[in-house]
């Protein structure tokens, strides 16, 4: 990954590194952003409209810093180009539908091959993490490719995207990439491997939390044998920046004891 311009990010880190392309996947340009030097390789998924920095903007690096520091783990994030889209109302319902599909197709076929470059590891797997919007994409590659993802700290989840579309006429892409769809039919080898990973349903009770919606995904892969947990913080934490720096640092910590 080649060093970008770190001069217009208050605070950033002497080890940031930034990488941009174009990707065909998408249809635009994309950034990749990677905090740390050694470590266990996090993808952190943005929220919304989120970039590849939201993470470092909203302090989310700060509360991460004495895992990065001592060598536990290393952060990367990208884009939120199919969040992004949803927010911004790009194109029609069923365009949207296809860039949530081709979104998580650029994170296995683009952002996997830099982050295994980026770690001299060809097959090295990969964890995830990522709050609201994020903890859905966070989710949904691991239960896609569990060759390739193994745990996913999911905060505040919302797992059904389907009210956001704006239509009731809903494409197969749209079903293969969402995991409250798809996890279902799953069976064979993909099953079998995904059942020897782990998903971490974290949620606060507080203001614009939805702690069913983490529920009812907890169900849909219980029922289908995936190792996961749903971790309430009660009413306390709300949907909210504050509440997800608390929450990764903590669980991330529990993980790489």
């Amino acid at each position: 990954m080649a060093r970008g311009d770190e001069s217009s990010v208050k605070g950033a880190r002497h080890d940031k590194v930034v990488e941009r392309w174009h990707s065909e996947r998408v249809h635009r340009t994309v950034t990749l952003a990677r905090w740390g030097t050694v470590g266990k390789p996090v993808l952190f998924f943005p929220t919304a409209g989120g970039d590849a920095e939201e993470i470092e903007r909203w302090q989310m690096l700060d509360v991460l810093e004495p895992l990065i520091n001592a060598g536990k783990i290393k952060i990367y994030s990208c884009d939120s180009v199919a969040g992004r889209a949803l927010v911004e109302s790009e194109g029609s319902p069923q365009h949207r539908m296809w860039l949530q599909n081709q979104f998580q197709h650029y994170v296995r076929h683009e952002v996997v091959p830099a982050i295994r470059t980026d770690c001299k590891t060809p097959d090295l797997e990969i964890w995830t993490a990522g709050a609201s919007f994020g903890a859905f994409h966070a989710a949904a590659v691991l239960c896609r490719w569990p060759d390739v993802f193994s745990r996913c700290l999911a905060m505040s989840g919302t797992y059904d995207l389907g009210r956001f579309f704006g239509t009731d006429h809903f494409t197969n892409e749209y079903f293969v990439s969402s995991p409250q769809h798809f996890v279902p039919s799953l069976g064979g080898h993909h099953l079998d491997v995904l059942r020897t990973r782990f998903i971490d349903l974290v949620s606060g009770e507080g203001k614009a939390e939805a702690l069913w919606e983490s529920w009812a995904f907890a169900n849909v892969l219980g029922r289908q044998g995936i190792p996961n947990r749903v971790d309430s913080w009660g009413p306390s934490w709300p949907h909210d920046w504050a509440t997800w720096r608390k929450m990764a640092p903590k669980t991330l910590g529990e993980w790489t004891k």
